[in-house]
């Protein structure tokens, strides 16, 4: 098995779809790697990383927001493709497992409560209070 685990940015709000009858949360994450080049100069490599998180419970969706810092853990899922132009292609996505909210979106910008971080997976540990799971925001 093939774990990836990936801390960075939602570069958009997610989209909640529905695929044949289930439920996919797709969003995307932004890392942005600082390092010198050989010359001394500071650049930045910034990766993009595409995400699908197959669930029927969809309420953490409204607080995957653009700008939100996440923290995702999942398997890579390589899809083959032919382009419009007759060359093949190829594309990784991310099938998240879990995901946690690592901080609040850039200062001036408003969304639900993302002051406290929250983690998300389908088969998370019940809590200690006595409300259902499914009432919780994410």
């Amino acid at each position: 098995m093939i774990k990836l685990q990936v801390i960075g940015n939602l570069g958009k709000d997610a989209v909640v779809n529905n695929v044949n009858g289930k439920s996919v949360i797709n969003f995307n994450v932004a890392h942005t790697e600082r390092f010198k080049d050989a010359q001394g100069n500071q650049k930045d490599r910034t990766t993009w990383v595409d995400c699908s998180y197959w669930t029927d419970r969809t309420a953490v969706a409204p607080y995957l927001k653009k700008g939100t810092q996440v923290y995702v853990e999942g398997t890579p899922d390589v899809r083959s493709y032919t382009t419009t132009d007759g060359r093949n292609g190829a594309s990784l996505t991310l099938r998240i497992v879990s995901v946690q909210l690592l901080g609040a979106k850039p200062s001036g910008t408003s969304s639900p409560d993302q002051s406290a971080g929250g983690t998300y997976t389908p088969a998370s540990a019940p809590s200690h209070d006595d409300a259902p799971v499914d009432d919780l925001p994410f």
